[in-house]
């Protein structure tokens, strides 16, 4: 294809976000921003906001900082390297395919590099149009409709705003069900087949899927998908959520509670994967890898494994850039006329 010369589209890739550093100061700066967005705690301000300031961001920042630590690299956060890795390769896939048509801009929903700072480093490459895609298969209010709160409040008062479209998910697209499917593959040719393969999702509220989130089905979704694509027997696998937080009823089964039943009735040998974790975070590296393996163990199990995310894996990148082509139909046409 011919080198296109009007403005390229833009492509914000949004992931949830890291802090700066693995120190208290620079956790309670992020949870404060995190946890301060009422679509991932909806509770009434006047209830949650002196929680918020009076309990939580004076002791768990410090504990939280002790976590990270435990999964720093020397380059940085995780999330963010391969964030980069992912903007990087996804740049260049989108260029080899149409020269000169997209810029690609990494953005965090909370942290830095801001969703602002992404739009605004679209805009001084001319981007007249965005494409903004949460790097988030499974659509949940707390993600992707949080990061659409995010774009539209980064827009507000702008005089000349772009022209938008949003990806709102991609949980049961063959080619993201066959990145899966593929990684996992990998990992039994390599390591041997587990007794049982655990599929771990991030938790929610009960109440938010009660009042009409659609994560858990879509979670279910992807899940199935991908065991079908493998050809895994029912009882080769299940599914569990990880993550939650305060004393709320969230989405169940729970992953640690599932490990130890797992343990419990026999199950020696796990494997465990996070479909809905674009790429590799303190929640996968430490969460799963190292405490839910400590769980699983001392429970009675024998052997323990964690599957990387998706990250930048060729087949992960091209998926991401077919994405990126469908929603930009239309666009695309007009820009290369």
């Amino acid at each position: 294809m011919a080198a296109i010369h009007a403005a390229p589209i833009g492509v914000l890739l949004a992931n949830l976000g890291t802090p700066d550093a693995p120190t208290p100061a620079a956790l309670r700066r992020y949870l404060r921003e995190f946890l301060s967005d009422p679509r991932v705690v909806d509770l009434p301000r006047a209830v949650w906001l002196p929680v918020l300031h009076g309990i939580i961001l004076t002791f768990r920042p410090r504990k939280s900082a002790a976590l990270y630590r435990k999964v720093w690299t020397d380059a940085g956060s995780p999330l963010l390297v391969t964030g980069r890795r992912q903007q990087a390769g996804l740049q260049a896939r989108l260029n080899a395919e149409a020269p000169g048509a997209f810029r690609v801009e990494l953005a965090m929903r909370y942290g830095r590099p801001s969703i602002a700072e992404g739009l605004a480093a679209l805009s001084r490459a001319g981007c007249e149009r965005v494409l903004v895609l949460p790097l988030y298969p499974q659509y949940s209010s707390t993600t992707t409709a949080s990061t659409m709160d995010a774009v539209a409040d980064a827009l507000r008062g702008r005089r000349d705003v772009p022209e938008l479209r949003f990806i709102r998910d991609y949980h049961d697209r063959p080619a993201w069900v066959e990145a899966m499917a593929a990684s996992i593959r990998e990992d039994f040719e390599a390591r041997g087949a587990p007794e049982r393969l655990l599929f771990s999702f991030h938790g929610i509220p009960k109440r938010y899927a009660d009042t009409g989130d659609p994560y858990p089905e879509q979670c279910r979704r992807s899940a199935r998908l991908v065991a079908e694509r493998l050809g895994l027997a029912d009882e080769a696998w299940t599914m569990a959520f990880q993550s939650r937080f305060g004393r709320e009823e969230w989405l169940r089964p729970y992953t640690d509670e599932t490990l130890a039943e797992l343990a419990a009735a026999g199950v020696r040998d796990v494997a465990v994967v996070c479909p809905g974790f674009a790429a590799d975070c303190l929640e996968t590296l430490e969460e799963i890898a190292m405490q839910n393996r400590d769980i699983f163990l001392g429970a009675g199990g024998e052997r323990y494994r964690y599957i990387p995310a998706l990250n930048d894996r060729d087949d992960h990148l091209r998926m991401l850039a077919g994405l990126v082509r469908e929603h930009a139909a239309g666009w695309l046409q007009a820009s290369s006329s």
